[in-house]
């Protein structure tokens, strides 16, 4: 199938519609972007690679990063992950505290912030130098040497994370963060300020559609087993308690981030990514959830 013709058509509807969504002022300088970008970029198996809009601006990818920082660890640790963190949907905002008191301090999932700041705890014990090693690691599964943090948007989350701060030693004084929590929300706020581009994110992902290995050289990052493992989760807690709806109407495997990105997983086809900054009532970005919609509708490939 060749999709130039059809990513451009519903990207021309897409971008018409009326955009209802809102910015996220609680983080200052992602309610600084300029609400009209969007983007759309879509990388394939059989080597098609194609954008439109603003495909090659970057952004702050947020949330999405949560899926490296737990492959990660997933291959530090392999199953014994699981102790930390639970794999069940959460039916809850991505930054909720209930829930963990019940459940003796194990987050319902990696995705959810609770979820993420034990996985940055891990990452902390197991690397010795965890920024560094991490950032390595994300250029090296996506040969992408230009991939970085923004100390901007970094300091600009540890200005106004009070919640973060509070789950944080929560978990602490549940036993399942073993650092010290100022050094863990520091590596977690990182993570989250990691900046790409539409291009950038649907290359980088694509391994994922390809049972864990590079497409360049078939190099494994994760097994077989880890990479089925992934795809699951990001299909059932990918867009925290808007996840059962983009199957939904999707149908495709992904994750969101508040800073209005999305990438989306269809395996052993394509991986898609789409940016518009305005997200609707649920955090997820409103524009690339109507594409996302669109495109499986009309190209009927989806998993579902």
């Amino acid at each position: 199938m060749d999709f130039k013709d059809i990513i451009q058509d519903i990207y021309k509807n897409v971008k018409a519609m009326e955009d209802c969504g809102a910015l996220p002022t609680y983080i200052p300088d992602l309610a600084e972007v300029d609400p009209n970008k969007f983007g759309v970029h879509i990388t394939t198996m059989d080597c098609q690679n194609y954008g439109v809009g603003d495909c090659y601006q970057k952004f702050s990818i947020q949330s999405i990063a949560k899926v490296l920082s737990l492959i990660l660890a997933y291959k530090l640790l392999g199953a014994k992950i699981w102790e930390r963190v639970d794999v069940e949907p959460s039916g809850n905002a991505f930054n909720s505290l209930l829930q963990l008191e019940v459940e003796k301090g194990i987050p319902r999932n990696p995705f959810i912030n609770a979820g993420a700041l034990v996985i940055a705890d891990i990452l902390l014990s197991e690397l010795e130098h965890p920024k560094a090693e991490f950032l390595a690691f994300v250029r090296d599964i996506s040969n992408n040497e230009n991939i970085n943090y923004s100390s901007q948007i970094a300091a600009s989350e540890k200005e106004v994370g009070f919640r973060n701060i509070a789950l944080c030693n929560f978990i602490k004084s549940l036993g399942n963060i073993k650092n010290n929590p100022a050094d863990v929300l520091d590596l977690y706020f990182d993570i989250c300020s990691l900046e790409m581009h539409c291009k950038d994110l649907s290359e980088l992902f694509l391994f994922l559609a390809n049972n864990g290995k590079k497409i360049t050289d078939k190099t494994p990052i994760l097994t077989e087993t880890q990479s089925k493992r992934i795809n699951a989760l990001m299909q059932t807690c990918g867009f925290y308690d808007e996840s059962g709806e983009f199957a939904f109407r999707v149908g495709l495997t992904g994750k969101s981030g508040v800073g209005g990105g999305i990438i989306a997983i269809y395996p052993d086809k394509y991986a898609i990514a789409v940016w518009s900054p305005k997200l609707n009532k649920k955090g997820n970005s409103y524009k690339g959830m109507k594409f996302l919609e669109e495109f499986t509708s009309v190209t009927n490939l989806s998993i579902f």
